[in-house]
């Protein structure tokens, strides 16, 4: 079985603001996806968007995958 080493993957966000937009994400230390993103825009405001069910992966026996989906939750204002 394959495995992925990488360490970082590509965050797809799927609605909000940034529709269509993709970030390049660091996995957590264990491995896993990060739940929730936090992205910095201007005028003081970073979008929140949450971890979604869509998965992408490059080879069938990745362990890790290569994008992940995430929906938006809300806009903060600092």
């Amino acid at each position: 079985m394959e495995t992925s080493s990488t360490a970082s993957y590509t965050a797809k966000l799927i609605d909000g603001p940034l529709e269509g937009k993709t970030v390049a994400t660091a996995f957590l230390d264990s491995g896993d996806p990060r739940p929730r993103l936090e992205l910095n825009a201007d005028a003081g405001k970073r979008y929140i968007y949450a971890r979604a069910a869509g998965l992408e992966f490059d080879s069938p026996g990745d362990d890790r995958p290569s994008a992940v989906s995430y929906r938006f939750i809300e806009t903060v204002f600092d």
